[in-house]
């Protein structure tokens, strides 16, 4: 019983330094005031709503005009990957209930846009992942890669900056939006291997 004490004991300080340290390293990414860039990184937050039909719409119209059919497979399989992600990211959110940053360390933190009451996961992270990935998997070229990863850690960022979401909370949308890309991929392999006579 002693040693189950302790290890509660270890665990609640445990987490309590992690949170602590995260509260720490997301006041680093939101302070100090900079309306300039600010702005700017909410023009990127907000850049995936767009970002999200364009790709999916690019790599099926690319597969079309080239006669390319597994292209435009990728084309539908980059749609369900996002949606997936998107789901799964506003169920969680209305089941973890988690608030935000702002909200909970109002003298830490500052809101600098508007948003829904709702913290973990992170949406437009989960979305720039997820749009990432499907665009890494379709193509398979690092030349896109490597900018599309590059924006959507920007995605993450920008949310931070903006004092709306905690670092776990874009560390849990980029979990999910690779996560679905992944498995997405993962399904249409097992399902055409079950096809092969």
């Amino acid at each position: 019983m002693r040693n189950l004490n302790l290890l509660f004991a270890f665990l609640i300080t445990l987490n309590s330094f992690s949170q602590n340290a995260e509260v720490r390293f997301l006041k680093s990414c939101n302070k100090p005031n900079m309306p300039i860039w600010d702005k700017t990184m909410e023009g990127v937050s907000f850049s995936v709503y767009p970002a999200m039909p364009l790709t999916v719409g690019g790599i099926w119209a690319y597969g079309y005009f080239n006669k390319d059919h597994e292209m435009m497979r990728n084309g539908y399989k980059s749609a369900i990957a996002i949606s997936f992600a998107n789901g799964l990211s506003y169920g969680l959110k209305a089941a973890i209930k988690r608030d935000r940053p702002f909200v909970t360390h109002p003298n830490d933190i500052t809101q600098k846009t508007h948003v829904g009451p709702l913290s973990f996961p992170s949406g437009h992270t989960t979305a720039a992942f997820a749009t990432a990935t499907a665009l890494t998997l379709s193509t398979k070229k690092w030349q896109f890669a490597v900018p599309a990863y590059a924006y959507a850690g920007l995605v993450g960022y920008s949310r931070m900056r903006l004092g709306v979401h905690y670092p776990s909370d874009v560390l849990g949308g980029m979990i999910i939006g690779i996560g679905s890309g992944l498995l997405t991929w993962q399904i249409d392999k097992w399902i055409r291997g079950s096809k092969t006579p």
